[in-house]
């Protein structure tokens, strides 16, 4: 006999099921593409504040995602960031601290676990193009560290022997930069089209914006920022190719897309650097324009539309958080310095109080906590050519939800406060246990025999 009353209650079952099936596609592990900007500063993207600059790719991810206002990148230098993001790790535990060079016979110890080693042991094809920068040496390479497939250069585009390596050989000794952001875009095409079918994990690290900055004719004086500011809506374009790939295969709302930078803006390169924005100082130091970064996310079903999060997050964050989202297990020896951060994706209101570390090189400089900032005393800085000059400080304190840009120290009338701050920070470091020496990035030349000649090199 019909019973309408149960034919309703089974019809809003099957409908509220399909209707769990269809905004849960996150559940069906979903594909991971993480773009990474080198040296971008703050203020470089519309979606924070640039005028200049046009962003509507990026922008949109922010539209249709998260924006983080308080996100920071694990160094203010290229390779110890890099290594953070992609072990979920403080390089400071493996002796990574400074940047390498095509004179470095090391690289990011091979005994470290990558995300791509997590989410390929998970069954994931893995891919980087685009800048690596943690070891040029065979046994540093993408694909001994978890990478099926790599395509891109050995370290920064400013560096003697910038080549283009496919795999572990080199494939072009004269790479043409003008069309760099074209050509790695379209290996990372070619990457998306070729794992369609499988759950893949894409890494795109564009050399640029880093000096020397160039755009393809096309992208020439279409900026309000002169070439630098073409240089970035050439990038932008980058992600929408991108974005609509994934639109044309239907895996748009199967894939977490992720943009962010490695470290702040290179000020000393004056218009062919970035911008900090509303942030204090750029890339080589732990102020806030060195070390928080523009960040945004999306994944249908699984972050919800245009929210903004103030909490404090990281690069570090990212190895735990894919490894919960695609359901991947973290060997349970390995210390993970991240913080799973599912729940500020979720857009969920609760309480979040995170701390964090700031080191420049080996050397703890900084600690947040919550809104608080304290930086240890600094003898200054005269400036050259690559790094900006700063006058001597003692010990300073900063609310950073009231004062983004650190401009007013408010140690002297907050000194319990600072104590308190400095007793976690500590506690925090001495947690750390103790921590290697650092790595050999390069040594001298001998040119003693110049000296001696009376030559002038």
């Amino acid at each position: 006999m019909y019973n309408p009353i149960l034919a309703f209650f089974l019809f809003f079952i099957a409908l509220t099921s399909c209707k769990n099936l269809d905004n849960s596609s996150y559940n069906k592990s979903p594909n991971i593409i993480f773009i990474f900007a080198d040296d971008l500063g703050y203020g470089d993207i519309s979606a924070f504040g640039a005028k200049d600059i046009l962003t509507p790719n990026i922008d949109f991810i922010a539209e249709n995602g998260i924006k983080f206002t308080d996100f920071y990148s694990v160094s203010s230098v290229c390779s110890p960031s890099r290594a953070g993001m992609l072990t979920g790790r403080m390089p400071q535990r493996f002796g990574l601290n400074g940047v390498l060079f095509p004179d470095s016979h090391t690289g990011m110890p091979s005994s470290e676990y990558t995300i791509a080693e997590l989410l390929r042991d998970n069954g994931y094809k893995t891919g980087v193009v685009g800048k690596w920068h943690l070891g040029h040496k065979h046994d540093y390479l993408p694909l001994q560290q978890g990478f099926d497939f790599f395509f891109g250069i050995p370290y920064s585009n400013d560096m003697a022997s910038t080549v283009y390596f496919g795999g572990n050989d080199i494939v072009d000794y004269y790479p043409d930069q003008t069309i760099m952001t074209r050509r790695l875009t379209d290996e990372a095409l070619n990457f998306i089209d070729s794992n369609k079918k499988n759950n893949f994990y894409l890494y795109v690290a564009h050399p640029m914006p880093h000096v020397p900055i160039y755009a393809s004719k096309s992208f020439i004086g279409s900026s309000k920022r002169g070439l630098y500011g073409d240089v970035v809506q050439e990038l932008d374009w980058s992600v929408g190719k991108i974005l609509n790939k994934l639109d044309e295969l239907n895996l748009l709302d199967n894939t977490l897309v992720i943009f962010s930078s490695d470290n702040g803006p290179w000020l000393t390169m004056k218009e062919m650097g970035g911008s900090a924005g509303k942030l204090r100082n750029g890339k080589m130091y732990t102020f806030e324009g060195g070390m928080r970064v523009p960040t945004v996310a999306m994944l249908k079903g699984y972050i919800p539309e245009g929210i903004e999060s103030r909490n404090l997050a990281s690069q570090l964050d990212w190895f735990p958080t894919f490894a919960s989202i695609t359901n991947s297990e973290i060997p349970k020896e390995i210390i993970i310095d991240g913080a799973n951060i599912e729940e500020i994706l979720k857009g969920n209101s609760f309480t979040y109080e995170r701390d964090y570390l700031f080191f420049d090189y080996e050397r703890l400089e900084a600690y947040r906590k919550g809104d608080w900032k304290i930086k240890l005393p600094y003898e200054g800085w005269s400036g050259t050519w690559y790094k900006s000059p700063i006058d001597p400080h003692d010990t300073l304190l900063f609310n950073l939800k009231l004062d983004p840009g650190e401009k007013n120290n408010i140690f002297d009338e907050n000194k319990e406060l600072a104590k308190t701050l400095v007793k976690s920070m500590l506690k925090k470091y001495n947690e750390m246990g103790e921590l290697p020496e650092s790595i050999v990035i390069r040594t001298d030349a001998d040119e003693s025999h110049l000296r001696d000649l009376n030559i002038d090199k």
